[in-house]
């Protein structure tokens, strides 16, 4: 089982990307740092618990605003937990695109799954912390 989309073309002489640049061509990137590779782990955990608690109600995955190209890109979570692991292996993003016709009320926002995984941890705490006070 694979991590990530397999390329449908690779090997293909025909392939329609074949006459682009390889960003292999370019010198190499510079390695992520310590906090971006913690950043990205603390992206994948996150990316768990938002999926555990959001994908039974429906929601399909994460919605990014592109800061290159402005538009929201939509990604379900097993794309996006690809392109992440691709990105600590690599230490360079994938080249994406926005999907085709997703459904927008379908996806989230990070900072909505991280509201809606707070407000759930807080309410199954909130007997916790009542019960381990000191009574008046």
């Amino acid at each position: 089982m694979h991590d990530e989309p397999i390329d449908p073309f690779n090997g293909d002489p025909a392939d329609p990307a074949a006459g682009l640049h390889d960003p292999g061509d370019d010198a190499a990137l510079d390695p992520l740092t310590d906090v971006e590779r913690q950043d990205v782990l603390e992206d994948l955990a996150d990316l768990e618990i938002y999926q555990a608690l959001l994908a039974p109600i429906g929601v399909r995955g994460l919605v990014i605003e592109c800061e290159d190209c402005r538009e929201p890109h939509y990604f379900d979570w097993d794309l996006l937990r690809g392109n992440l692991r691709h990105l600590l292996s690599s230490g360079r993003p994938r080249v994406h695109e926005p999907a085709y016709d997703p459904d927008p009320d379908r996806y989230v926002t990070w900072d909505y799954a991280r509201g809606y995984a707070d407000g759930v941890h807080d309410t199954l705490t909130e007997g916790t912390d009542e019960e381990s006070g000191t009574e008046s």
